[in-house]
């Protein structure tokens, strides 16, 4: 009977060893940060002052933490304001986004190139650079400090998802809107009736990469939603611990840990929507 052995050169063993040696490192990197601010949402305020963040907490259920986090942070008001503040928005980046990629894709017109390169120089621009000319915008139309104005601000399809939307539109057939438009379909029909269905993978991952940048969202959210105790966010909500006398870090880590219980719910339930979502209206090379 015979055996098949591998025999690996010196080289090969080296290279294997760094491989994997660099596999764990970066994982224990990735997964340090948390599994600090599990120990750390646990501890009493005594135990975080007394021991180190890795030190683990006296007991596993102790939930003071996390009702103190919820209710000193007004957490309830800001989950409801970020749930619609996220379904307005994505709604909203949706519609507009499919619009002026069907209009890009479809429609050669005089100066369609021009809006093509127009939309690549933003992406250049860094936003905050240019918060200067939109707070004044925002405070001459009196949107500062209202949710509205904040949604109708970020409702403004960042340029990558319009590129999602162009390049999935790319493969879909134009003899489809040619058959429609001779059946008597209206531009408004086909785009409706017969583009929007078909774009669904590009749009699930429009949506997950703008949802995830609208639930983070701190500095756009602090600017204009002044008024933090009835206009808060969850990204907002957990500066209430942090101020001039010292940050409650046990706190900070038990509101950490709520604010991604949502986004871990969403993803649990739609992770085969998502994945499908990615893989297919993924920008292609």
């Amino acid at each position: 009977m015979k055996t098949n052995h591998k025999h690996y050169s010196a080289g090969a063993v080296i290279w294997i060893v760094i491989k994997y040696f660099s596999l764990v490192f970066f994982s224990f990197v990735a997964l340090l940060p948390i599994v600090s601010c599990v120990i750390t949402a646990f501890k009493t305020d005594a135990e975080y002052q007394s021991t180190n963040v890795m030190t683990l907490p006296e007991s596993w259920l102790n939930f003071q933490n996390f009702i103190d986090a919820f209710n000193r942070a007004n957490m309830g008001r800001a989950y409801l304001n970020s749930a619609i503040i996220l379904v307005f928005v994505l709604l909203g980046s949706v519609l507009v986004g499919t619009q002026l990629a069907y209009v890009l894709n479809r429609f050669k017109f005089p100066g369609n190139g021009l809006i093509r390169s127009l939309f690549l120089f933003a992406t250049l621009l860094p936003g905050i650079a240019m918060q200067v000319s939109v707070y004044q915008i925002m405070s001459n139309l009196g949107f500062i400090n209202h949710l509205y104005g904040y949604i109708i601000m970020s409702m403004g399809t960042d340029v990558i998802s319009i590129y999602i939307f162009i390049q999935f539109m790319e493969n879909i057939s134009v003899s489809l809107d040619e058959s429609a438009f001779i059946d008597g379909a209206s531009y408004f029909t086909i785009y409706w009736k017969i583009i929007l269905p078909l774009l669904k993978p590009a749009i699930v991952t429009s949506m997950v990469l703008k949802g995830v940048g609208v639930y983070n969202e701190y500095y756009c959210a602090s600017l204009y939603l002044q008024d933090k105790r009835t206009l808060g966010v969850v990204a907002t909500s957990l500066y209430t611990f942090t101020g001039p006398l010292g940050s409650k870090y046990n706190l900070i880590c038990a509101g950490v840990l709520m604010s991604l219980l949502p986004a871990l719910i969403v993803f649990l339930l739609c992770q085969k929507q998502i994945y499908s979502g990615i893989t297919s209206g993924a920008v292609k090379g």
